[in-house]
């Protein structure tokens, strides 16, 4: 993509210092790419605030938009989530109003037991809904996500019945480093 090696983070959010470790990782990956320079990031934080293990995204933007008012471009907060139906007009938006922009796609998803609670990093976009089986397009030139359960037959319902108490840890871990970093 940018010529190196790409590499996924994996930070424990119930370490004490992870939200350090997100602003770390995350300074690290915009250090890399060529438009971070000409401008602030863009965050699109992906998620149903009607499915408690999807709220993660809207949960963070809301976060993110109480800190920053409209100093920094967020788009998905519990008021105005974006989800599937909405995604495409939203990318659109952005596309229109921040093209020079790098894009932080921020998105609850499913994984491994033992890598429940856990925060990945990387370089690249993330899928919406590719544990629960929707075909949505990529978005992100760096992206975010909280493992909030474990993935497998019924990721569906694993959403729909994640703890709350599962999901808050995480974004205010990926919200305290992302607030870390910006600050």
């Amino acid at each position: 993509m940018f010529g190196f090696e790409e590499k996924i983070y994996y930070i424990d959010s119930k370490r004490e210092d992870a939200g350090l470790q997100v602003s770390s990782r995350l300074s690290s990956l915009l250090r890399r790419c060529p438009q971070t320079a000409a401008s602030v990031p863009v965050f699109l934080c992906i998620g149903s605030d009607r499915v408690t293990g999807d709220s993660l995204g809207p949960i963070i933007g809301s976060e993110l938009k109480r800190a920053f008012h409209d100093n920094i471009p967020v788009y998905g907060t519990l008021e105005m989530p974006v989800h599937a139906l909405n995604l495409s007009p939203v990318l659109h938006a952005i596309k229109a109003h921040h093209k020079n922009n790098i894009l932080i796609a921020i998105d609850a998803s499913l994984g491994i037991p033992e890598h429940q609670g856990y925060i990945t990093l990387g370089k690249g976009s993330l899928t919406p809904g590719a544990g629960v089986r929707k075909e949505l397009e990529s978005v992100g030139d760096v992206f975010i996500t909280g493992i909030v359960g474990p993935s497998g037959r019924f990721s569906h319902l694993t959403l729909q019945t994640t703890r709350l108490s599962a999901v808050m840890p995480v974004a205010r871990q990926i919200s305290a480093g992302i607030l870390h970093m910006l600050s």
